[in-house]
């Protein structure tokens, strides 16, 4: 009678040994579907980190280009009379009518123009574009004064944009409202 009970003891060890197999390849597979997700997460990470530095890079070229416009604007004061074009070297446009659309949102808009400000190096280069509008002459020159005092100052719209350097998955543009006397 030991005898059989000893064959039985086996049988459950064999059924055993096919079970461990099963949980085994369960955890490989669990295992797996772990590691592709700890991929994909990483590879989603370094995708938001290289946008995040287009979008810098497009930024401070924008930024910059404000910058040196203005000085320009402020060096050269152009007064264009009817749309847009280069004054005193200096890409610049008439004012807007009332019923246009904004230039800058306009796509068959043509004077944008590339300014040799470049920022980064290699291929992560970046050069800002630009345009000017002469908004007129009859603005108060400080908040509140008005312009009953005789002393009105020009303004000008200042438009830059910029690409990153690499696909333009990245465009910032901004404005300023720029005023002299």
């Amino acid at each position: 009678m030991n005898h059989l009970q000893h064959h039985r003891f086996f049988g459950q060890t064999g059924q055993q040994q096919g079970a461990a197999l099963v949980v085994s390849l369960i955890l490989l597979v669990i295992v797996t579907l772990l590691g592709l997700a700890a991929i994909r997460g990483i590879t989603q990470e370094e995708r938001m980190a290289n946008h995040s530095l287009d979008r810098s890079l497009a930024f401070q070229a924008s930024e910059a280009a404000l910058r040196e416009i203005e000085q320009l604007v402020e060096a050269k004061k152009p007064t264009p009379t009817a749309g847009c074009s280069k004054v005193a070297n200096l890409m610049s446009c008439a004012p807007p009518a009332a019923t246009d659309s904004p230039r800058w949102l306009d796509s068959t808009f043509a004077s944008w123009t590339a300014l040799d400000l470049p920022i980064g190096s290699g291929s992560l280069a970046v050069t800002p574009q630009y345009f000017v509008e002469y908004l007129g002459a009859n603005f108060e020159c400080q908040p509140g004064e008005g312009t009953s005092s005789g002393i009105t100052c020009k303004r000008y719209r200042i438009t830059a944009r910029s690409n990153d350097g690499t696909n333009g998955r990245s465009t910032v543009m901004l404005q300023s409202i720029y005023a002299t006397d």
